[in-house]
């Protein structure tokens, strides 16, 4: 039997910010849902390209050359290498699609690094 996954009671199950919860996986990638609030750490992923879509409310992408305004019902992907850093004036909901093992913060060393994220069945 195949389970559906509902995104808005798996995101209602997560109560911080900036702490991705892996809610699937396919041939090597999981699917991950985060909160995300204020401004991330600037970092790069020499390995992993990263989707970003935006679920509910407006993610701005910085990237060293200029920013991206992500809305709801749009993704944006970042190439593996570009520096990039998430800011979130209000709360933000993405569903992340990148490689399993990726580090949310990449190259970068930061207190919100999730080395090993859990499942949220």
């Amino acid at each position: 039997m195949l389970d559906k996954v509902n995104l808005s009671d798996r995101m209602a199950r997560i109560p911080d910010c900036w702490h991705p919860r892996i809610v699937g996986e396919l041939n090597g990638q999981h699917v991950k849902l985060v909160r995300l609030q204020g401004e991330f750490v600037w970092h790069a992923h020499a390995e992993e390209d990263e989707l970003f879509l935006v679920l509910d409310g407006t993610l701005r992408m910085e990237l060293r050359d200029g920013a991206v305004e992500i809305e709801p019902g749009e993704f944006l992907i970042v190439p593996r290498g570009v520096e990039h850093r998430p800011v979130a004036e209000r709360e933000v909901r993405v569903l992340l699609f990148e490689p399993a093992g990726t580090l949310n913060t990449g190259d970068a060393v930061d207190p919100r690094t999730v080395a090993d994220p859990e499942w949220l069945p």
